[in-house]
């Protein structure tokens, strides 16, 4: 979800509500404690150079059950931090404690905002030899064989 859409999101809501990727809520009582941009700059394994801008929000539940982040709030919080930060719009992606910070991407369904989990991926397939799609074999076709001897290129994984 890119950074603006949450603002359009937020005009049609009376309430703002976050789903972890299982299903439950964000407790009602969270606070957004950081919006920002983060600026990645890196070499992929196929050695290109690479940049990539996300805007983080990060989520805080503390002991305040009374607190409630109203949609009014939250779109101030953004727009502040659009004209102070000069965001622009890029994709949004969520932190929220768990076991550890867990970093989530954005999506909006139902009038909720939803934490979707996030997938790493090779960026330069092509040059690292990894196949656009995994190739399918029927294991009844190997022999006994070669069902025991599995290693690189046997075509058994």
């Amino acid at each position: 979800m890119k950074f603006f859409d949450v603002l359009t999101a937020l005009e049609s809501l009376t309430e703002v509500k976050f789903v972890l990727p299982d299903g439950s809520e964000v407790p009602p009582h969270f606070h957004v404690t950081e919006v920002g941009q983060l600026d990645k700059k890196f070499i992929d394994c196929g050695g290109t150079l690479r940049t990539e801008s996300t805007i983080n929000f990060q989520l805080f539940t503390a002991e305040d059950y009374d607190h409630r982040l109203s949609c009014e709030k939250l779109k101030r919080i953004i727009e502040l931090s659009i004209d102070k930060l000069s965001l622009g719009n890029h994709e949004v992606e969520v932190e929220f404690q768990s076991e550890t910070i867990s970093v989530y991407d954005l999506a909006f369904a139902n009038g909720e905002f939803r934490l979707l989990a996030k997938q790493t991926d090779c960026l330069a397939k092509d040059k690292c030899g990894i196949p656009s799609h995994k190739p399918k074999i029927r294991l009844s076709a190997l022999s006994a064989k070669d069902q025991t001897t599995c290693g690189p290129g046997s075509g058994c994984c």
